[in-house]
């Protein structure tokens, strides 16, 4: 994904992002994912402009906190029951376009652990911010 900062709206960004969060979740429809939580592994990219990502006085209270994006994302993740992949992918969209400064953001879950005869069952979405 890091080639979305050659699109026009993300030349001038940095691509912040967090691989593989791996969250205990209530997600599936089938009737033994129901049963149990699942491992989920969650990846996230923020496209932040650069002057809103840097500061001057090296102090992360000018820039993207790290822990808050991680720790609402798994409390986000471990809140509710989810049926499918993609309805988690869109509310961890629009949680990360709600903070400071992000221009976009791409979300990617997995379940790896769903299907014994695949590595992975998973799911990629981009957004843009309303301007």
């Amino acid at each position: 994904m890091t080639s979305l900062l050659l699109h026009p709206q993300l030349s001038d960004c940095r691509r912040i992002f967090i691989e593989d969060l791996e969250v205990q979740a209530s997600i599936g429809f089938h009737e033994f994912e129901r049963q149990a939580r699942q491992r989920v592994k969650i990846t996230v990219a923020l496209f932040v402009p650069i002057q809103a990502s840097y500061s001057n006085r090296d102090d992360v209270q000018d820039t993207l906190d790290y822990d808050k994006l991680r720790e609402g994302i798994a409390s986000l993740a471990a809140s509710r029951h989810f049926n499918l992949q993609e309805t988690l992918i869109d509310e961890v969209l629009s949680f990360c376009l709600e903070l400071s400064a992000v221009r976009a953001a791409t979300v990617r879950t997995e379940k790896p652990d769903v299907y014994p005869d695949c590595k992975t069952v998973g799911i990629e979405s981009i957004r843009f911010a309303q301007a």
